[in-house]
């Protein structure tokens, strides 16, 4: 956003940090508050154009532990940045929503778009549910809504203490000599894409101004856990040592997601190859645990 030109303001929780220092000539603001604080989201809210979607309080493992508190957290907390945006007539929001989650047990493969929603983790449903907001708001106060269906992001600054994001934890996890969990035989299939070509994502969702709302963000490949790990292994150059644990029940099986009304529409492809992102992320980890372990 920043080289395209954009000025921001970084809406986060308090006491988190920016992830980086900001040049004087980069334009960005950086708040701290609370998404359930009306008087928070209205104050972040005053003088944009555009809002970028970008949080979830939970993870689609451990959502059905508490769904109450899901729906309360992301569900309630986004219909405040709704009631914002039309107090304030801001006019569009990209929204970040779950491809692997929100479709469930695929008919078919790879998902399009038009593929039924029927998720099985309280995740995926207060996703899908926040979409339906959005496209309610959309009729009734004329804000122009884009959900981007993600499919499985990885790359730099991924945090791995979460346990999120089955390539940054097996490259923290491999790097460190700490041998690999993999729930099942290895045959879950999922598609992996870069951070940098979902950023390029929302840059284009953002500038974009034909009539389509809902787009999913993908490689459109297929890449089983045993197939990730042996791309780890080529770009750290070992093998990496595996123990194998019984597969989770709401774990699905396969998700590809087809991205042609992406490239069709918005005029967006995924340029990091898988092997190439593997490398970057695993450089940056490298150069992140020297820097803790000094």
């Amino acid at each position: 956003m920043l080289a395209a030109g954009h000025t921001l303001r970084i809406f986060e929780r308090p006491r988190v940090p920016p992830y980086r220092q900001f040049d004087a000539a980069e334009s960005v603001e950086w708040l701290c508050g609370d998404l359930s604080s009306t008087h928070d989201v209205q104050a972040a809210m005053q003088g944009v154009e555009a809002v970028l979607h970008l949080v979830s309080t939970t993870l689609p493992k451990n959502s059905n532990d508490d769904p109450i508190y899901d729906v309360q957290s992301n569900v309630v907390a986004s219909l405040h940045i709704m009631n914002a945006m039309v107090a304030h007539q801001v006019r569009k929001i990209i929204f970040i929503s779950s491809g692997g989650t929100v479709y469930g047990n695929p008919l078919y493969l790879p998902i399009d778009e038009k593929h039924p929603t029927n998720p099985v983790v309280s995740y995926g449903i207060t996703k899908l549910t926040i979409e339906k907001y959005l496209q309610m708001y959309e009729a009734l106060h004329g804000i122009k809504a884009i959900t981007l269906r993600v499919a499985n992001p990885y790359g730099e600054r991924q945090r791995v203490e979460t346990a999120q994001g089955a390539v940054g934890v097996f490259l923290h996890q491999a790097i460190k000599g700490i041998p690999i969990e993999i729930w099942g035989d290895g045959s879950v299939t999922r598609d992996y894409i870069h951070v940098s070509d979902v950023a390029a994502a929302f840059l284009k969702a953002l500038q974009y101004t034909g009539p389509q709302r809902l787009f999913n963000v993908s490689s459109g490949i297929g890449t089983s856990l045993n197939e990730l790990i042996a791309g780890l292994e080529e770009v750290l150059g070992r093998r990496i040592e595996r123990r194998h644990l019984p597969g989770r029940s709401f774990d699905v099986r396969a998700s590809v997601l087809c991205n042609a009304l992406a490239r069709a529409e918005l005029c967006w492809a995924p340029a990091i190859p898988m092997l190439e992102g593997f490398a970057r992320t695993a450089a940056w980890m490298k150069k992140e645990l020297a820097k803790s372990a000094g």
